[in-house]
């Protein structure tokens, strides 16, 4: 019965938040339903109706979905004139020609694209002198079109400046705690950049702070061609190697206490790297991981991605439909836990040392799992992608590991840093080279620009049925237990 309420509870909410991100629905409806739930559910808990509160939980959610995304669905606010003040409240996105600014004028997010003939911080109060336009979708270099205005949407941003006259008034209006993560990111990024030269510089930024923003245009179409982007994107395998560091790192501590710092760390380089929906989507999985080790309950992998989805969600709803990024993370992530353990089985020959059967493993089965949303979304092909990352993923870990420790002793003495550096710079070399020869393949990668909506959901129903059809047929047809309603635990 918990289980049932646990799952009610969690595919409710989404279902109510994925509807309204696609049909506007009365907010009075809403409540209609809401309303209606408690009238089933108090029916079924006097008639002993199991069923009937497991619906009545999934009919009461689902409403709350669909009032939370109607919450946080606001009308775009007419803005006039031409000069405008406000505050740059996220780090500047720093482009191979230009650089981005999320500025916050009070009345509307609006990102500003400038040159650099300024350096610009988070916490900068500007005043700008430009005409302001709303975004518009756009048709990408694979022929799909990409959605750009709910893109901006999702983190509240309605209006464009292009090149406008930008004046600095003043510094440090921003969140101090922030000020003091993204200072610290740029140190580390300043000693790692002494101590190793560009392009490998920009790998390493990519892998350990999820820094990619400045890298080319023939480095970024590379890595997309032979499926690597991933490695950059500091996704939850990044931040759970920065996890199992940290519980290293805390050894010496009383369990629950070096559990404790390990959760609150985690939190701050989160912070840190952006706060993108991967990292803290990654960041909340370490985190559960944690408490169940401090509380010594079993830890549910697949239970503990949906709460992590669910409190995404919650937060900011607009991500399970226009973020990409989330989509693609959850999917990989399900396939990492439920789908690489079958694959696994077709290569017991190889083997275990170095982790390389594991690594093989997991890569096929992200692949074959994620190929047909890649596919829908972006039409990109990849057909080197497999080889790529097998002999790329063995080496990333211990990648990672140098260039946190070069950037570390970069701080405390350039020299100390070195040594480190030179080796990460060989390392850095060899994955980049592995990049690039696949990359030049003829072969290396095709565009298939209408792959339909259809197919895709067939594929992924069949991967479902596949990966959940027992528990699923469990779910509707196991015996109920023979109590009143409860919670999950």
């Amino acid at each position: 019965m918990q289980d049932r309420i646990f799952f009610a509870v969690c595919f409710g909410f989404a279902v109510g938040v994925l509807l309204r991100s696609f049909v506007v629905v009365d907010f009075y409806f809403s409540i209609f339903v809401l309303v209606l739930s408690f009238f089933i559910l108090l029916l079924s808990h006097f008639t002993k109706l199991k069923w009937g509160i497991i619906s009545a939980v999934f009919i009461f959610t689902f409403s709350l979905g669909i009032l939370r995304f109607h919450l946080a669905d606001k009308k775009v606010p007419e803005i006039r004139g031409e000069n405008f003040t406000g505050i740059i409240v996220d780090e500047p996105d720093i482009r191979e020609s230009n650089q981005k600014l999320t500025v916050e004028t009070g009345e509307a997010k609006v990102l500003v694209t400038t040159n650099f003939s300024e350096e610009y911080k988070y916490g900068d109060q500007i005043n700008f002198e430009g005409i302001l336009q709303k975004p518009e979708n756009f048709i990408t270099d694979q022929g799909k079109e990409f959605d750009y205005v709910n893109y901006l949407r999702k983190d509240g941003i309605f209006y464009l400046a292009s090149y406008p006259e930008i004046e600095i008034i003043s510094r440090g209006n921003g969140s101090k705690i922030r000020s003091a993560l993204f200072s610290v990111k740029e140190k580390l990024l300043e000693k790692m950049n002494l101590a190793i030269a560009p392009p490998e510089s920009l790998l390493m930024g990519g892998l350990i702070l999820g820094e990619r923003s400045a890298f080319n245009q023939g480095l970024r179409q590379a890595m997309v061609n032979t499926g690597t982007i991933h490695i950059v994107a500091l996704s939850g395998y990044n931040v759970t190697i920065v996890a199992e560091w940290l519980m290293k790192l805390f050894f010496f501590l009383p369990r629950n206490l070096g559990i404790g710092a390990g959760i609150f760390v985690i939190l701050l380089f989160v912070l840190m790297t952006g706060g993108t929906s991967t990292a803290v989507r990654a960041g909340i999985m370490a985190t559960l991981a944690l408490i169940a080790r401090a509380t010594g309950r079993s830890y549910d992998m697949g239970r503990a991605l949906l709460l992590a989805g669910i409190f995404m969600i919650l937060l900011n709803p607009f991500v399970l439909v226009y973020d990409v990024s989330f989509q693609l993370s959850f999917i990989a992530t399900v396939a990492v836990i439920f789908f690489a353990p079958k694959v696994e089985k077709y290569f017991l020959w190889i083997t275990d040392k170095f982790k390389l059967r594991d690594i093989i493993s997991v890569t096929v089965a992200v692949y074959i799992f994620v190929l047909p949303f890649i596919l829908y979304k972006m039409g990109n092909l990849s057909l080197v992608a497999l080889p790529a990352n097998i002999l790329i993923l063995a080496f990333i870990p211990f990648t990672m590991g140098l260039g946190f420790f070069t950037s570390f002793l970069g701080l405390l003495w350039y020299p100390l840093s070195v040594p480190l550096g030179f080796i990460s710079y060989l390392f850095l070399k060899y994955e980049l080279a592995v990049i690039s020869f696949f990359s030049q393949l003829p072969f290396a990668a095709f565009t298939i620009p209408n792959f339909p909506l259809v197919l895709t959901l067939l594929i992924y129903t069949w991967f479902v049925y596949k990966l959940f059809g027992r528990d699923i047929k469990n779910y509707f047809t196991a015996p109920l237990e023979n109590s009143s309603l409860s919670l999950p635990s």
